[in-house]
Protein backbone atom coordinates (compact mmCIF):
# COMPACT_ATOMS: atom_id res chain seq x y z
CA UNK A 1 0.00 0.00 0.00
CA UNK A 2 2.97 2.64 1.15
CA UNK A 3 4.45 1.74 -2.60
CA UNK A 4 1.31 2.56 -4.34
CA UNK A 5 0.84 6.22 -2.42
CA UNK A 6 4.21 7.29 -3.49
CA UNK A 7 3.74 5.86 -6.99
CA UNK A 8 0.50 8.45 -6.93
CA UNK A 9 2.08 10.79 -4.99
CA UNK A 10 5.21 11.57 -6.92
CA UNK A 11 3.27 10.63 -10.68
CA UNK A 12 3.30 13.94 -13.10
CA UNK A 13 -0.27 15.72 -12.80
CA UNK A 14 -2.33 16.13 -15.91
CA UNK A 15 -1.35 19.91 -17.74
CA UNK A 16 -4.20 22.04 -17.41
CA UNK A 17 -5.19 24.73 -19.50
CA UNK A 18 -5.01 28.16 -18.18
CA UNK A 19 -8.70 28.83 -18.65
CA UNK A 20 -8.66 25.33 -16.65
CA UNK A 21 -10.57 25.94 -12.87
CA UNK A 22 -8.47 23.45 -10.49
CA UNK A 23 -11.24 24.33 -8.32
CA UNK A 24 -14.72 23.16 -9.96
CA UNK A 25 -14.62 19.40 -8.56
CA UNK A 26 -12.24 16.88 -6.62
CA UNK A 27 -9.06 15.75 -8.24
CA UNK A 28 -8.81 12.20 -8.83
CA UNK A 29 -5.71 12.59 -6.92
CA UNK A 30 -7.84 13.87 -4.19
CA UNK A 31 -10.74 11.27 -4.38
CA UNK A 32 -7.68 8.70 -3.95
CA UNK A 33 -6.24 10.31 -1.07
CA UNK A 34 -9.89 10.18 0.82
CA UNK A 35 -10.47 6.83 0.00
CA UNK A 36 -7.51 6.04 1.44
CA UNK A 37 -7.89 7.83 4.51
CA UNK A 38 -11.42 6.43 4.86
CA UNK A 39 -10.03 2.64 4.63
CA UNK A 40 -6.75 3.65 6.96
CA UNK A 41 -9.59 5.35 9.50
CA UNK A 42 -11.89 1.82 8.75
CA UNK A 43 -8.42 -0.20 9.77
CA UNK A 44 -7.77 1.45 12.39
CA UNK A 45 -11.25 1.29 13.63
CA UNK A 46 -11.59 -2.83 13.31
CA UNK A 47 -7.92 -2.94 15.13
CA UNK A 48 -8.94 -0.77 18.12
CA UNK A 49 -12.33 -2.78 18.52
CA UNK A 50 -10.30 -6.29 18.40
CA UNK A 51 -7.83 -4.70 21.35
CA UNK A 52 -10.73 -3.93 23.14
CA UNK A 53 -12.12 -7.41 22.95
CA UNK A 54 -8.95 -9.27 23.82
CA UNK A 55 -8.63 -6.51 26.83
CA UNK A 56 -11.82 -7.11 27.72
CA UNK A 57 -12.39 -11.04 28.15
CA UNK A 58 -10.28 -10.82 31.81
CA UNK A 59 -9.20 -14.87 30.82
CA UNK A 60 -7.89 -15.48 34.56
CA UNK A 61 -10.88 -14.73 36.43
CA UNK A 62 -14.57 -16.61 36.94
CA UNK A 63 -16.96 -15.72 34.96
CA UNK A 64 -18.65 -13.41 37.47
CA UNK A 65 -15.69 -11.24 38.04
CA UNK A 66 -15.36 -10.77 34.27
CA UNK A 67 -19.14 -9.85 33.86
CA UNK A 68 -18.79 -7.31 36.77
CA UNK A 69 -15.66 -5.34 35.30
CA UNK A 70 -17.40 -5.56 31.70
CA UNK A 71 -20.44 -4.44 32.77
CA UNK A 72 -18.63 -0.77 34.89
CA UNK A 73 -15.88 -0.08 31.96
CA UNK A 74 -18.86 -0.65 29.15
CA UNK A 75 -21.44 2.17 31.41
CA UNK A 76 -18.72 3.94 31.88
CA UNK A 77 -18.08 4.12 28.22
CA UNK A 78 -21.71 4.86 27.65
CA UNK A 79 -22.17 7.34 29.64
CA UNK A 80 -19.45 9.04 28.61
CA UNK A 81 -18.83 7.81 24.83
CA UNK A 82 -18.71 11.66 22.97
CA UNK A 83 -16.65 12.82 25.77
CA UNK A 84 -13.77 9.97 25.58
CA UNK A 85 -11.10 9.49 22.63
CA UNK A 86 -10.31 6.55 22.09
CA UNK A 87 -7.71 4.44 23.21
CA UNK A 88 -4.06 5.63 22.02
CA UNK A 89 -1.98 3.02 23.62
CA UNK A 90 0.40 0.75 21.21
CA UNK A 91 -0.51 -2.51 20.23
CA UNK A 92 2.68 -4.30 22.26
CA UNK A 93 1.71 -2.06 25.17
CA UNK A 94 -2.26 -2.61 25.36
CA UNK A 95 -1.99 -6.25 25.76
CA UNK A 96 1.82 -8.19 26.40
CA UNK A 97 3.10 -11.09 28.10
CA UNK A 98 6.75 -12.51 29.62
CA UNK A 99 8.97 -14.31 27.18
CA UNK A 100 8.17 -17.71 28.83
CA UNK A 101 4.83 -17.08 29.31
CA UNK A 102 4.41 -17.24 32.89
CA UNK A 103 2.78 -13.91 32.93
CA UNK A 104 0.31 -11.71 31.03
CA UNK A 105 -1.51 -8.24 31.05
CA UNK A 106 -3.31 -6.25 29.62
CA UNK A 107 -4.15 -2.30 29.46
CA UNK A 108 -6.90 -0.14 28.19
CA UNK A 109 -6.86 4.03 28.56
CA UNK A 110 -9.37 5.99 27.33
CA UNK A 111 -8.94 10.44 28.06
CA UNK A 112 -11.20 12.96 27.72
CA UNK A 113 -12.27 14.98 25.50
CA UNK A 114 -11.66 18.89 26.14
CA UNK A 115 -14.78 19.67 27.60
CA UNK A 116 -15.34 15.94 29.50
CA UNK A 117 -15.26 15.87 33.07
CA UNK A 118 -13.21 13.12 33.04
CA UNK A 119 -9.42 13.38 32.86
CA UNK A 120 -8.89 9.42 31.91
CA UNK A 121 -10.24 6.22 32.89
CA UNK A 122 -8.00 3.29 33.26
CA UNK A 123 -8.99 -0.79 33.22
CA UNK A 124 -6.22 -3.11 33.68
CA UNK A 125 -5.97 -6.84 34.28
CA UNK A 126 -2.64 -8.78 35.46
CA UNK A 127 -1.56 -12.10 35.96
CA UNK A 128 1.50 -13.46 36.77
CA UNK A 129 3.47 -15.86 39.50
CA UNK A 130 5.31 -14.09 42.10
CA UNK A 131 8.84 -16.13 43.65
CA UNK A 132 6.85 -17.39 46.21
CA UNK A 133 4.81 -19.58 44.04
CA UNK A 134 1.58 -17.68 44.27
CA UNK A 135 -0.48 -17.10 41.40
CA UNK A 136 -1.62 -13.43 41.51
CA UNK A 137 -4.79 -12.44 39.32
CA UNK A 138 -5.07 -8.16 39.53
CA UNK A 139 -8.13 -6.38 37.67
CA UNK A 140 -8.49 -2.55 38.13
CA UNK A 141 -11.08 0.12 37.10
CA UNK A 142 -10.25 3.86 38.07
CA UNK A 143 -11.71 6.55 36.62
CA UNK A 144 -10.31 10.27 37.51
CA UNK A 145 -11.73 13.59 37.48
CA UNK A 146 -9.94 16.96 36.24
CA UNK A 147 -8.70 19.47 38.34
CA UNK A 148 -11.78 21.57 37.47
CA UNK A 149 -13.34 19.95 40.07
CA UNK A 150 -12.23 19.06 43.28
CA UNK A 151 -14.75 15.57 43.40
CA UNK A 152 -13.65 12.37 44.62
CA UNK A 153 -12.21 9.66 42.00
CA UNK A 154 -13.77 6.08 41.18
CA UNK A 155 -11.59 2.80 41.92
CA UNK A 156 -12.26 -0.83 41.75
CA UNK A 157 -9.45 -3.19 42.54
CA UNK A 158 -9.48 -6.80 43.00
CA UNK A 159 -5.93 -8.82 44.03
CA UNK A 160 -6.92 -12.37 43.91
CA UNK A 161 -3.78 -15.19 45.35
CA UNK A 162 -6.00 -17.97 45.39
CA UNK A 163 -9.93 -19.63 43.89
CA UNK A 164 -11.09 -18.65 48.19
CA UNK A 165 -9.35 -15.53 49.04
CA UNK A 166 -9.46 -11.73 47.88
CA UNK A 167 -8.69 -8.68 48.63
CA UNK A 168 -11.14 -6.01 47.48
CA UNK A 169 -10.52 -2.14 47.59
CA UNK A 170 -13.62 0.01 46.24
CA UNK A 171 -13.65 3.59 46.78
CA UNK A 172 -14.26 7.34 46.00
CA UNK A 173 -10.58 8.19 46.98
CA UNK A 174 -10.61 12.19 48.59
CA UNK A 175 -8.91 15.13 46.57
CA UNK A 176 -8.60 17.30 49.49
CA UNK A 177 -8.18 17.46 52.80
CA UNK A 178 -11.12 16.05 54.60
CA UNK A 179 -10.05 17.82 58.31
CA UNK A 180 -10.00 21.08 56.35
CA UNK A 181 -12.94 20.75 54.31
CA UNK A 182 -15.83 19.03 56.47
CA UNK A 183 -18.47 20.04 53.83
CA UNK A 184 -16.88 17.94 51.53
CA UNK A 185 -17.12 14.89 54.20
CA UNK A 186 -20.34 15.24 54.00
CA UNK A 187 -21.11 15.88 50.80
CA UNK A 188 -19.52 12.91 49.22
CA UNK A 189 -19.27 10.76 52.12
CA UNK A 190 -22.14 11.30 54.81
CA UNK A 191 -24.78 12.65 52.55
CA UNK A 192 -24.23 9.50 50.14
CA UNK A 193 -24.18 7.13 53.22
CA UNK A 194 -21.25 5.27 51.55
CA UNK A 195 -20.06 3.76 54.62
CA UNK A 196 -22.85 1.50 54.42
CA UNK A 197 -21.54 -0.73 52.11
CA UNK A 198 -18.37 -1.29 54.11
CA UNK A 199 -20.52 -1.87 57.27
CA UNK A 200 -22.52 -4.69 54.92
CA UNK A 201 -19.63 -6.60 53.60
CA UNK A 202 -18.40 -6.58 57.50
CA UNK A 203 -20.92 -8.40 58.31
CA UNK A 204 -20.98 -10.85 55.67
CA UNK A 205 -19.13 -14.51 56.67
CA UNK A 206 -15.34 -14.84 56.12
CA UNK A 207 -14.91 -10.84 54.94
CA UNK A 208 -12.91 -9.18 57.07
CA UNK A 209 -10.95 -5.51 57.41
CA UNK A 210 -7.57 -5.73 55.42
CA UNK A 211 -4.95 -3.47 56.13
CA UNK A 212 -2.73 -2.55 53.63
CA UNK A 213 1.06 -2.99 54.37
CA UNK A 214 1.47 0.23 51.82
CA UNK A 215 1.32 3.79 54.35
CA UNK A 216 0.79 5.44 50.70
CA UNK A 217 -2.36 3.21 50.02
CA UNK A 218 -3.91 3.37 53.54
CA UNK A 219 -3.63 7.57 54.03
CA UNK A 220 -5.11 7.56 50.06
CA UNK A 221 -8.12 5.85 50.40
CA UNK A 222 -11.41 7.62 51.81
CA UNK A 223 -12.73 6.83 55.51
CA UNK A 224 -15.59 5.29 53.71
CA UNK A 225 -13.32 2.96 51.89
CA UNK A 226 -14.19 -0.78 51.34
CA UNK A 227 -10.85 -1.91 51.87
CA UNK A 228 -11.38 -5.81 52.47
CA UNK A 229 -10.29 -9.24 52.88
CA UNK A 230 -12.22 -12.15 51.84
CA UNK A 231 -11.18 -15.36 53.04
CA UNK A 232 -14.02 -18.43 52.50
CA UNK A 233 -13.31 -22.16 52.48
CA UNK A 234 -15.17 -23.23 48.70
CA UNK A 235 -14.95 -21.55 45.47
CA UNK A 236 -18.76 -21.11 45.35
CA UNK A 237 -19.00 -19.03 48.79
CA UNK A 238 -16.90 -16.65 46.96
CA UNK A 239 -18.50 -16.14 43.54
CA UNK A 240 -22.13 -15.96 45.72
CA UNK A 241 -20.44 -13.00 47.73
CA UNK A 242 -19.14 -11.57 44.45
CA UNK A 243 -22.74 -11.87 42.76
CA UNK A 244 -24.87 -10.99 45.16
CA UNK A 245 -23.17 -8.26 47.44
CA UNK A 246 -19.68 -7.02 45.55
CA UNK A 247 -21.29 -6.63 41.85
CA UNK A 248 -24.75 -4.78 43.37
CA UNK A 249 -22.32 -2.46 45.65
CA UNK A 250 -19.64 -1.28 42.66
CA UNK A 251 -22.61 -0.77 40.58
CA UNK A 252 -24.70 1.45 42.73
CA UNK A 253 -21.33 3.62 44.23
CA UNK A 254 -20.67 3.91 40.08
CA UNK A 255 -23.62 5.57 40.05
CA UNK A 256 -22.94 7.69 43.19
CA UNK A 257 -20.00 8.52 41.39
CA UNK A 258 -21.44 9.93 38.20
CA UNK A 259 -24.55 11.66 40.44
CA UNK A 260 -22.38 13.17 42.31
CA UNK A 261 -18.55 13.76 41.01
CA UNK A 262 -18.81 13.46 37.24
CA UNK A 263 -20.65 16.03 36.18
CA UNK A 264 -20.76 19.45 35.51
CA UNK A 265 -21.14 21.97 38.22
CA UNK A 266 -22.20 25.10 38.43
CA UNK A 267 -18.89 28.01 37.85
CA UNK A 268 -19.28 29.41 41.43
CA UNK A 269 -18.42 25.67 42.87
CA UNK A 270 -16.07 25.15 40.32
CA UNK A 271 -14.24 28.68 40.57
CA UNK A 272 -10.71 27.85 42.01
CA UNK A 273 -7.45 29.36 42.50
CA UNK A 274 -4.69 29.10 40.12
CA UNK A 275 -2.43 27.76 43.24
CA UNK A 276 -5.55 25.44 44.27
CA UNK A 277 -5.79 23.81 41.18
CA UNK A 278 -2.36 23.58 40.72
CA UNK A 279 -1.91 21.94 44.06
CA UNK A 280 -4.53 19.36 43.08
CA UNK A 281 -2.85 18.62 40.12
CA UNK A 282 0.15 18.14 42.04
CA UNK A 283 -1.77 15.72 43.95
CA UNK A 284 -3.11 14.31 40.94
CA UNK A 285 0.07 13.45 39.53
CA UNK A 286 1.59 11.00 42.53
CA UNK A 287 -0.76 8.73 41.77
Amino acid sequence: MAMIFCSTLFSSPPLLSPLTSTQTKPSRFSKKLRARAQCQSMEDHIHDDLLRRKFMEFPYVSATRKQLMVDLISTVEDRFQPLLLPCSLPPDVRNFKNPNGSAEASIYIRSGEKSSPIDFFIGSWVHGKIPTGVTLNITTISAFLKSSTKAPNFTLEVIQSSPTSLVLILDLPHRTDLVLNPDYLKEYYQDTNLDSYRQSFLKLPGVKPYVSPSLFVRCVVSPAASVLKIDVEEEEQLEEIWRDHVGPAAKEILGVWFERCAREEDDEKRAMGEEERMELERRDKSF
